[in-house]
């Protein structure tokens, strides 16, 4: 940890279930999608049951007491070898936060644990024209420009975009 750092980096255990709400109502907040991360949060015990489970990575970014960023990521194991790999699929840090580190630290945070878990890469996508998320991608990793598809489940009508 740098020493003129003022955040801390915590990975989130079993009995994190508040911290997880706190870093859900955070990226809300940085994404300007409250609706989405806090209007209908899983109950305690769901939350519980993926914090204990194997697939979820959270990690907390703190300012004293207060989630000023985070990350979820899952783990993906594959059928081909035995090994995995590690989507990040939320990376928030608050507006007030940004251009600190906090991003970079969190996934250098997330590295070491991916590669416990036996992951041999970590993917993250990032959206044409969010240039801060496309620099720090570039800055610590491989571009590859792939074309997303969201396909809707049986029964339901529209898949949300974005």
């Amino acid at each position: 940890m740098r020493s003129d750092r003022t955040f801390a980096i915590r990975p989130l255990g079993p009995d994190d279930v508040e911290l997880l709400r706190d870093l859900l109502r955070a990226s809300g907040e940085a994404f300007d999608d409250a609706e989405t991360y806090s209007s209908a949060q899983p109950s305690r015990a769901y939350l519980e049951r993926l914090l204990r489970g194997d697939y979820l990575i959270g990690i907390a970014a703190l300012e004293g007491d207060v989630v000023v960023g985070g990350l979820a990521a899952y783990e993906l194991p594959k059928s081909e070898q035995e090994r995995s790999e590690i989507y990040i699929y939320d990376l928030a840090v608050a507006e007030a936060y940004r251009r600190r580190g906090i991003a970079t630290a969190l996934i250098d945070e997330l590295r070491p644990l991916a590669a416990t878990r036996g992951a041999w890469v970590i993917f993250v996508q990032a959206y044409r024209g969010d240039e801060p998320a496309v620099a720090l991608h570039t800055k610590l990793g491989a571009r590859e420009d792939v074309l997303h598809f969201e396909i809707a489940p049986a029964g339901v009508r529209d898949v949300p975009s974005g």
